[in-house]
């Protein structure tokens, strides 16, 4: 049996156009199934605790998956992805064909993985936890007026660019503790702190290159020490991982990491805000079937 999960808006209205396009290719191939469209923040997590078995199969974005997963963590049911979003990052990481013919074919030829999981409290997230500016970042995109057309005409990236200048000028970067695996270090003027399971962030800023998803291990990207010219200048080069050798930028790798810091800094999940520092950050691997 396989139960979708449709953010129709996910995409500004792509989600609705995918499932008409998934809906005629299902009664072609008179394949059992159930939907069920999600019409308020959080939807997702509670239709997908109710399904026991079978597959999921998710049209939207990342924050759809993102709600997805939040209700199926140490379940048995499997999780198929037709990507619908603005920036489809999961998905990108782990080769899922963008268009939604070719990723429902790759669902239906049923290669299951397993891939590990961030976790913060009683919260999961698949791709990246973003702490600091991009977490601020993030709550101004959430919040953006102009999300929405930036959308309309296939500017999501834009939409994030835009929202980084915009945060930029007024933010102050803050002295924070990080504790990896009980190892215990102090920075200062710290700008962010992107925790990632996977590679890609903000559609495609490839922010910790070197993340699996499936080896045990949470990569960190660590900005600190930078004049807002020098972020500005070096911030171009995410999208093709060349950060990585900025002497303001540390790479780190663990599996438990505590973050404190001298001034609440803003965490999201998958583009989610879920909290402000201090907070405490593992790996739980195996945790999620994807077909």
């Amino acid at each position: 049996m396989y139960h979708f999960i449709v953010n129709k808006g996910s995409g500004n209205g792509k989600g609705f156009i995918i499932w008409n396009i998934i809906e005629n290719i299902l009664a072609v191939k008179q394949l059992n199934y159930q939907v069920f469209f999600t019409n308020y923040p959080s939807h997702a997590t509670e239709i997908s605790k109710e399904i026991k078995n079978g597959v999921i199969i998710v049209i939207g974005g990342d924050g759809t998956i993102h709600e997805v997963i939040n209700g199926l963590i140490r379940s048995n049911t499997s999780i198929g992805i037709i990507p619908a979003g603005s920036g489809n990052d999961f998905a990108r990481a782990l080769d899922i064909p963008m268009n939604a013919e070719e990723a429902f074919d790759w669902i239906l030829a049923g290669d299951e993985r397993t891939v590990d999981i961030g976790r913060i409290g009683d919260k999961s997230c698949a791709t990246v936890i973003g702490i600091g500016f991009d977490g601020k970042v993030a709550q101004t995109v959430n919040a953006s007026r102009t999300k929405k057309w930036m959308k309309f005409f296939r500017l999501g990236r834009m939409s994030y660019i835009f929202s980084v200048f915009k945060v930029l000028f007024g933010y102050k970067p803050a002295d924070i503790s990080i504790t990896i695996d009980d190892k215990t270090e102090k920075m200062k003027d710290v700008w962010l702190v992107a925790v990632a399971n996977f590679p890609y962030y903000a559609g495609g800023m490839a922010i910790c290159p070197n993340a699996k998803g499936d080896d045990g291990y949470l990569e960190l990207c660590v900005v600190h020490g930078m004049s807002k010219f020098q972020f500005a200048r070096a911030f171009p080069g995410v999208y093709k991982g060349k950060h990585v050798s900025h002497p303001s930028i540390k790479m780190l790798t663990g599996r438990q990491i505590e973050i404190s810091s001298s001034s609440a800094m803003i965490v999201h999940g998958d583009g989610e805000i879920i909290g402000e520092t201090p907070i405490k950050i593992n790996i739980e691997e195996n945790a999620l079937r994807v077909i």
